[in-house]
């Protein structure tokens, strides 16, 4: 571990209430030499998804032995397990929901620990605020140096989902769904370049790309080429296909959310099955 063990901190907790700053109290007041840093604390209240998502698009850029704690909570207080994760590189700290599913996915080789070290915690445990009672404390005591397998047992039960992949709804179209949209209105869907390569050739062929009431017949390579109000597609930095704008919120001028259904026809192609 890095002189100064960094702690990331990932939550729904917003920013106008003490929740945040009150679990870097925590951290601190165990390991004051620690360097905490804020990867996103606007995911979705409750949404677990939008939490997996989060992590996912951020973890591998910190550096070796980041212990990364991911506080999407709403089932707190129920027997809902608090695990610690780990593997070559980082420490996940999280509750038993799912939403540490997409590290799961993209790392071969996990560890998963049931935290049991009841004496790490804070006392006495809230029901209602484990995120400063029982998560931030592990953390900081990792980044005090003490060893992963002293919190608890590993386990193989831990939950975990797959999030919802295109399916070929004939021989040429393709369905996906929103997973999110972002803060500047664009909205991130489930295409992968892997989905729709076809998309993304010099030639692409025609295709069309139905979301509500919105045809969306153009592919762009970034944002500023597209002309006002136009609604278009581009892959985005997440490495999914984005529906977005130049300089406006797609999201609304199309009016559609997350969870909108995306339909993707290839003109004398066939779409691929997933």
């Amino acid at each position: 571990m890095a002189n100064r063990p960094i702690v990331t901190l990932t939550s729904d907790f917003g920013i106008n209430d003490h929740f945040v700053g009150t679990m870097k109290g925590v951290i601190l007041n165990i390991a004051p030499q620690a360097q905490i840093v804020d990867i996103c604390h606007s995911v979705q209240a409750f949404d677990v998804l939008d939490g997996a998502l989060a992590i996912a698009q951020s973890y591998a850029y910190f550096p070796l032995g980041t212990i990364h704690v991911v506080v999407v909570d709403p089932g707190v207080g129920t027997a809902r397990r608090p695990i610690l994760v780990s593997n070559e590189k980082h420490f996940f700290v999280a509750p038993d929901n799912g939403v540490l599913s997409l590290v799961y996915a993209r790392e071969e080789r996990i560890r998963v620990r049931h935290i049991t070290g009841e004496h790490y915690f804070m006392q006495p445990v809230s029901n209602t605020f484990h995120g400063r009672d029982v998560f931030a404390p592990v953390a900081g005591w990792l980044a005090k140096g003490v060893d992963s397998g002293k919190f608890g047992d590993e386990i193989s039960d831990y939950a975990r989902f797959n999030a919802p992949k295109p399916k070929a709804a004939d021989g040429r179209t393709l369905r996906g769904v929103v997973l999110k949209v972002d803060r500047f209105g664009n909205l991130v869907t489930n295409f992968t370049r892997q989905d729709v390569p076809m998309l993304f050739q010099a030639t692409p062929p025609a295709f069309k790309m139905v979301i509500g009431k919105t045809e969306i017949t153009e592919i762009r390579s970034n944002y500023a080429e597209g002309m006002p109000n136009e609604v278009f597609g581009i892959l985005g930095s997440m490495g999914y296909l984005e529906i977005a704008a130049n300089r406006a919120a797609a999201a609304q001028l199309i009016g559609s959310g997350k969870g909108s259904e995306v339909s993707i026809l290839i003109e004398g192609a066939a779409a691929a099955a997933r």
